[in-house]
């Protein structure tokens, strides 16, 4: 990516993050009275770890287009724009729903179990994974190739809006709470709420249980578009939060130390009842 693009980006980013930071420490949810040790090392970890991991994809994904195909290098920059937020819309987002759902399998949640290992919402825990959940995730390889091929602002203001929504969707901000509270806004609500991810159903997706009519850690996946989960059923709309969020399992058995998080299977665990070690693979509870 140009550096004026990568510089627009960062900027505009970065502002995102503060901007939703800086309103959960004036409510006073930022420093989480939930978060233990391991959840403070794993935040600042994993904020060191993914700009490293993503941008290093990126880059070996341009370069594998550039030698596999170098007369494809800005060879899409004419199309429309709306025609490559389509295409965005695909490439990431509908494959980030599959990648999603898919972490959600025994075979793939030890590399997304950090992400619900917080028993607190907040914009620390958005990018909170494995690191070889970022290192083999479809839409990055495919933004890289996008990019590639000349996809530029369009990519750049894209990511932006995905990331308001995203970032918006964790923060401990209940933003969406307004929209209920007042009838006149109830019908703007029902659309936002089936179109985008929003705190009351991506808060669901990340609730200590599922059995309370509120949570759904089994469903809920949608990043930017919760309208996938409408098109394929794997919805829960309740406008309510959920009274509790993390793993039944690290509140039996204490927290996964944060470099297990972030590193298994490079490093495995010997907590009792763990899915980051040796054994095989227990179904998620």
């Amino acid at each position: 990516m140009p550096p004026d693009l990568q510089s627009v980006q960062l900027i505009a980013v970065t502002s995102i993050f503060l901007a939703f930071g800086l309103a959960e420490v004036f409510i006073g949810k930022f420093f989480a009275q939930e978060a233990g040790r391991e959840d403070n090392r794993l935040d600042v970890a994993v904020g060191i770890m993914f700009p490293l991991v993503s941008g290093s994809v990126f880059a070996l994904s341009r370069a594998l287009c550039a030698w596999l195909m170098p007369d494809m290098r800005d060879a899409w920059a004419d199309w429309p724009v709306w025609a490559m937020i389509g295409v965005l819309l695909v490439a990431d987002d509908f494959t980030q729903y599959w990648w999603h759902r898919l972490s959600h399998t025994s075979v793939m949640w030890p590399l997304h179990r950090a992400h619900h290992s917080a028993s607190y919402m907040s914009v620390r825990v958005v990018y909170r994974n494995n690191l070889f959940y970022y290192a083999m995730m479809p839409g990055l390889w495919f933004g890289g190739a996008l990019l590639y091929m000349g996809f530029g602002w369009t990519f750049v203001w894209y990511s932006v809006v995905k990331l308001l929504v995203i970032i918006g969707a964790h923060s401990a901000v209940r933003w969406d709470q307004w929209l209920y509270r007042y009838r006149v806004l109830h019908p703007l609500a029902w659309v936002l709420e089936r179109t985008i991810s929003t705190p009351a159903t991506h808060y669901a997706h990340h609730a200590l249980t599922q059995d309370d009519g509120i949570g759904l850690y089994q469903g809920n996946y949608g990043n930017l578009l919760f309208l996938w989960d409408i098109l394929f059923g794997t919805y829960r709309i309740t406008r309510q939060y959920p009274p509790a969020y993390g793993l039944n399992d690290d509140r039996r058995h204490g927290q996964e130390k944060w470099y297990h998080q972030l590193f298994f299977p490079l490093v495995k665990s010997r907590r009792a009842e763990t899915v980051l070690g040796h054994e095989k693979h227990m179904p998620i509870d």
